[in-house]
């Protein structure tokens, strides 16, 4: 038995590890190679003993769980009658508790009423006691002679303070013919308190005894003099605030610290703060701002804005700062009206300070730069956006007139936009800040209007105007079209014109953008490309008159034409295909497509008008084809269909010079000339060398 205890003592239990082991244990149940001979009638014999023991102990371990299950059973029994008796015990208890509950709410209930009745009774007695009292201290001032405690006795201020207070309301309703006297005395104790208690109230605050001022400003809460008080302590902590530089810092810090401390003097700490601020604003700051900008108001009108920006910045940010304190419920408003107060009669004609300062500032801009150049400037009109629009309208019919030599000087200056342009950015910034909200789209557009008139007119237009007399006439032969270095600068001004009425004006007046497009558009469209193009076709018709000869279409040999195209139509189109690389180089956008249309129809019309003036040949007209086709592939250059399509119609009527007579009306009827007017067509065929035959005109008509 105990051979198979130690057996099942290994865990976890396993059966073929305990047969297993069994084996091993046995003599003679090892191997047939061990050092003992395997002996199967051994085993079987200690496998029967081993089952029997596991028997025996089966039937011990049974009985042992059987008394165990008896013993648990009881003791539940035991646990289950006693969890009963404790169960009986606490209803018991619970029961005693609201026994004593109810006991004890009676209790209370009779205690309240008792002193409910008791206070019925001590609140007259002790209004009568109080009555006496003040009968009393009455009947002393009527007497004339105060002889109590409480009035000779100055640690007792706060006592007598607070019966002086009620005998001043008590006074004030007695008949004044029967108690003038008496009304006179308590009138002046009760100002003799009142001064007491202030000068006690700044004492406290120079020694910096807060509780002290605490109590003191409690007890005059009740007095007329409160207010005085209060005066008191904001003049008192101004008293060496202001040792900075800087008046804003040390207001800033003035405010911050009261703030902290206010709460623990008064009881009506915002109101207190809100009164400390109005007298930093009307007295301190608004003495300080007058003196800055009074001296240069009238003798520095830069200095005077740029004082008036800074001091007018530094106020609204120091009211930000107070927006974080309690100055109770719209303080927002209150700080409003407070730096109104300060500013209110230098912000009425700002704007008339600020056009009037940035007009003679811009002219003495661009005045400084043409004495740098030695330049005389000329009168070019008057100034102004709607004069500027209606030059623009009528610029394609304005007459060169003579031509001058500038020299090659275009009278644009980077440097001179640049100034001009910070000058008007700090305007904008300062109406940005300065302007009333109601006013403001209209002051940033005033001066928007100078920006235009200095800049865009005096500036730009008077360059472009100086360029058009300097372009050469027809009839030069060496044309230097530097008026398109003048375009190209023009445009990279435009440029920053362009950024700065974004950046600038756009965030200020939203409604006037309109006219910036039109004025942009117009400008920098009309006037670049219509004078420009005038200069340019010029000089393609002075090319083509001087090198374009009559024998060119109808040479006198017929059979010996060795030229592909004329010399007239080479030169002319190298010409063109600088001009139209040049035009792309200087402008960008729809700028380009804009001018570059306006100078193929010009192109197309000169090549027409300079074909008809010849007679034509047959193999002049076959030479005219090939110079309209090289025209063609020059127009391709432009990159415009319509110009492209007024080159292929051209090229279809340059056909009629050379067809058959029998084709002529096959010919136009075809695709290309069907819908020209018939005189357009009849004006080619008459230009043929062989019209006048009869036998022509009657194919023709």
């Amino acid at each position: 038995a105990h051979f198979s205890v130690e057996l099942f003592q290994l865990e976890p239990f396993v059966a073929d590890e305990y047969i297993e082991r069994l084996v091993w244990r046995t003599p003679g149940g090892g191997s047939r190679g061990g050092p003992e001979a395997f002996d199967p009638k051994r085993l079987l014999e200690e496998f029967v003993n081993h089952i029997q023991e596991l028997q025996i102990m089966d039937e011990r371990i049974q009985r042992k769980v059987e008394k165990l299950e008896q013993q648990c059973q009881k003791e539940a029994k035991e646990f289950a009658k006693k969890v009963q008796e404790l169960q009986k015990s606490n209803q018991v208890a619970f029961q005693h508790f609201q026994e004593l509950d109810e006991h004890i709410s009676y209790v209370a209930t009779k205690v309240c009423h008792l002193g409910d009745q008791l206070e019925g009774v001590n609140t007259p007695r002790q209004r009568a006691v109080e009555a006496q009292k003040l009968m009393k201290y009455f009947n002393e001032f009527l007497d004339g002679e105060l002889k109590s405690d409480v009035f000779t006795n100055s640690e007792k201020i706060k006592e007598a303070a607070d019966i002086i207070q009620k005998l001043h309301l008590i006074a004030q309703e007695l008949p004044f013919d029967r108690f003038s006297e008496v009304k006179s005395k308590i009138a002046s104790k009760y100002h003799d308190l009142e001064c007491q208690l202030i000068q006690e109230f700044t004492s406290a605050q120079r020694r910096g005894e807060i509780s002290r001022m605490r109590e003191v400003a409690a007890v005059l809460l009740h007095f007329k003099g409160y207010s005085h008080c209060v005066d008191v302590y904001i003049k008192q902590c101004q008293e060496g605030a202001y040792l900075r530089n800087d008046i804003f810092e040390d207001a800033a810090i003035l405010c911050q610290r009261v703030n902290k401390q206010v709460g623990d003097i008064f009881s009506n700490p915002e109101t207190v703060l809100a009164k400390l601020i109005q007298n930093v604003f009307e007295i301190k700051l608004q003495s300080f701002v007058k003196e800055q900008l009074e001296e240069c108001r009238k003798s520095d009108a830069e200095q005077y804005l740029k004082n008036l920006y800074d001091l007018y910045t530094r106020t609204t940010n120091l009211s930000s700062k107070l927006m974080e304190f309690n100055l109770g419920t719209d303080k927002q408003t209150f700080l409003s009206k407070l730096i109104k107060s300060i500013f209110i009669s230098y912000l009425e004609n700002y704007i008339e300070v600020e056009t009037g300062y940035l007009k003679s500032r811009s002219a003495m801009i661009l005045q400084r730069y043409y004495d740098s150049k030695n330049h005389q400037k000329r009168s070019i009109g008057t100034g102004g956006i709607q004069d500027l629009k209606e030059r623009i309208r009528q610029r394609t019919n304005l007459p060169l007139g003579p031509s001058i030599d500038t020299h090659g000087e275009t009278f644009l200056s980077q440097e001179v936009v640049v100034n001009l342009l910070q000058e008007t950015k700090q305007a904008f910034e300062r109406c940005h800040r300065l302007s009333d909200p109601s006013d403001l789209p209209r002051n940033a557009f005033r001066i928007f209007t100078i920006l235009v008139e200095f800049l865009c007119i005096e500036h730009i237009d008077y360059a472009l105007e100086t360029g058009l007399a300097g372009i050469p006439s027809s009839d030069s032969r060496n044309a230097n079209l530097y008026f398109l270095d003048v375009v190209q600068q023009a445009n990279t001004i435009f440029h920053l014109f362009d950024k700065q009425f974004n950046d600038h004006l756009m965030p200020l007046i939203s409604d006037c953008y309109s006219i910036l497009h039109d004025i942009l558009r117009v400008f920098s469209l009309n006037l670049k490309s219509t004078c420009s193009q005038k200069c340019q076709t010029g000089q393609m018709k002075h090319i083509l008159a001087a090198e374009q000869k009559k024998t060119d279409f109808k040479p006198e040999d017929e059979n010996n034409v060795l030229i592909q195209y004329t010399n007239a139509c080479v030169k002319v189109c190298a010409y063109v295909r600088k001009q139209v690389e040049k035009i792309k180089n200087s402008m960008d956008g729809k700028n380009v497509d804009t001018v570059l249309m306006e100078l193929g129809v010009r192109f197309h019309r000169l090549i027409y008008e300079h074909l008809q003036q010849y007679s034509y040949s047959c193999m002049g007209g076959m030479l005219a084809i090939c110079d309209v086709a090289e025209y063609r592939k020059c127009a391709k250059d432009f990159k415009i269909p319509m110009v492209l399509h007024l080159f292929d119609t051209l090229h279809a009527l340059c056909n009629l010079l050379v067809v058959a007579p029998d084709n002529l009306k096959q010919v136009c009827s075809g695709e290309q000339l069907a819908n020209l007017d018939k005189n357009i067509l009849h004006s080619f065929v008459q230009l043929r060398a062989d019209y006048r035959s009869a036998r022509l005109a009657r194919h023709f008509s």
